[in-house]
């Protein structure tokens, strides 16, 4: 039976509790891989953190969102970190999807459709009129297009994107209960997993308290 696989949201700029955050994570029962996201990354030790860390799997979710050229310039710069995962935002266009595509090698590129702190309503707000699900599969299909080798979205929306993208799928907006802190389109571990979803994100759920409790819950809530 394949273990279920989980990216732990590292979404703080103090090294020495990410050290402890690595460490207490180690579990044979799940697959986990870390996600640094903009706050560590642009932080003053950032960059050099991640550079030091071995045989983990790693993301660096940049959400990368800019013109053709500027987007494969800068997974161009950010290659001597190796991850195994960066993202870039599906809005971005085609052109910038294949342009960052040709120049990530051996990093999985992954394309972000809608932020899961968005809803139908936040959408009109920007000044999209259609829905933020016919939104999402027209995001997936330009992610198969571009050949991306994963696509972060919602649990809400992973069975519509499983049938037009066929590789890795990743959710986040991962809660046990209904805290919804600042997301808008939440599921629990089990959920997202039944859904269909390939890889999971979880940050405060785990990292706030005792991780090693809070592990155990995750994997009693699993079984």
């Amino acid at each position: 039976m394949r273990k279920n696989r989980v990216f732990i949201a590292c979404d703080t700029t103090d090294i020495k509790k990410l050290r402890k955050i690595l460490k207490e994570t180690k579990n044979k029962k799940i697959v986990f891989g870390y996600k640094f996201g903009l706050e560590f990354l642009n932080s003053k030790n950032g960059r050099k953190f991640v550079g030091s860390l071995k045989k983990l799997i790693t993301f660096g979710d940049y959400k990368f969102s800019d013109i053709p050229n500027t987007c494969s310039s800068a997974i161009k710069a950010v290659s001597d970190l190796n991850f195994n995962y960066i993202t870039i935002h599906i809005s971005s266009g085609l052109n910038a999807l294949k342009a960052a595509k040709k120049v990530a090698g051996k990093t999985k590129l992954i394309g972000v459709t809608i932020l899961t702190s968005l809803d139908n309503r936040s959408l009109k707000q920007i000044g999209y009129s259609k829905s933020l699900q016919n939104i999402v599969k027209h995001q997936a299909k330009l992610a198969s297009k571009a050949n991306l080798d994963a696509v972060v979205c919602s649990s809400h929306e992973v069975k519509d994107v499983k049938k037009i993208f066929k590789k890795e799928i990743i959710t986040p907006g991962i809660r046990f209960e209904n805290d919804f802190n600042d997301q808008k389109r939440v599921v629990t571990p089990k959920k997202a997993f039944l859904n269909g979803s390939d890889w999971i994100v979880i940050g405060r759920p785990i990292t706030k308290g005792n991780i090693k409790k809070n592990i155990q819950k995750l994997i009693d809530h699993l079984n």
